[in-house]
């Protein structure tokens, strides 16, 4: 199969075109960095090209929406940054937010309102619950496959959702089983609050490897996640016990693609 060409349109150049998309995409300092996460990002944008979405990036505009800076104590660099990402929400006269990120949909949707921000933020998971709820993305018809599901603290101890990414990982064809510590009590990644740009602490073990025990006594072959820092600690976790090779993370952008043929 051909490989599905990505469209990805820039906010500056289809606003001065006199269009404003539906969406903005907001891809994160992850999508635009990491190379790990870039293939999320890809992946993601693929799907939005499938689904005939309306949306567009801020591309070179795009800056940190400031979380690890206030996780880490820095309270005015991170208004100095929600400002200015503010600002340029309301030059673009962007209504709604897309991000794949946990953390930048926390930051975004919870804590830019109180400066200011009336965009209506929504996590990737949630459009692709919905566009599976609308037959946009088929049904895969099931082929055995066995994956267990990371629950990111940001997305949902934070934000309470849980289900939306079951949803599409379930559509996808795939059975969940789930690990011991699940949805509200999930074990964190070991990045959250500014965790993940830090030395570790005394501990007996790090908590991405504790994390990784739990992903291998499901006797899964995929751990599927939907954060970058998840994605990340996972994979040294496994690492750190030499199951890297064994066990594949994957984002469920990344399984939706795959699934789909994209």
């Amino acid at each position: 199969m051909t490989e599905l060409i990505i469209n990805v349109p820039v906010m500056s150049e289809v606003f001065a075109q006199g269009h404003k998309p539906e969406y903005l995409y907001w891809v994160g300092c992850a999508g635009a960095y990491d190379f790990r996460y870039k293939k999320v990002a890809r992946a993601f944008a693929k799907i939005l090209n499938y689904a005939k979405i309306d949306f567009a990036v801020l591309g070179t505009e795009e800056t940190c929406t400031g979380d690890p800076a206030r996780r880490a104590g820095n309270e005015m660099l991170f208004q100095m940054q929600a400002m200015q990402n503010i600002q340029l929400f309301q030059q673009y006269d962007v209504k709604k937010i897309l991000t794949t990120c946990p953390h930048c949909y926390n930051t975004l949707k919870n804590e830019y309102p109180d400066l200011g921000s009336t965009c209506e933020v929504i996590h990737y998971t949630e459009l692709l619950s919905q566009l599976t709820d609308k037959g946009i993305i088929p049904a895969v018809k099931s082929q055995n496959d066995d994956v267990t599901y990371h629950d990111p603290c940001y997305l949902g101890r934070a934000n309470h959702i849980y289900d939306a990414p079951r949803h599409v990982i379930e559509n996808m064809g795939c059975e969940i089983k789930e690990m011991s510590r699940n949805k509200s009590f999930a074990l964190c990644c070991g990045a959250g609050g500014a965790q993940f740009f830090k030395e570790s602490e005394p501990g007996e073990k790090e908590i991405c490897t504790l994390r990784a025990e739990q992903v291998l006594e499901t006797t899964t072959k995929e751990v599927i996640t939907a954060c970058p820092f998840c994605i990340t600690m996972l994979t040294d976790g496994l690492k750190n016990l030499n199951k890297e090779e064994e066990v594949q993370v994957k984002d469920i952008a990344e399984l939706v693609v795959e699934k789909l043929g994209l």
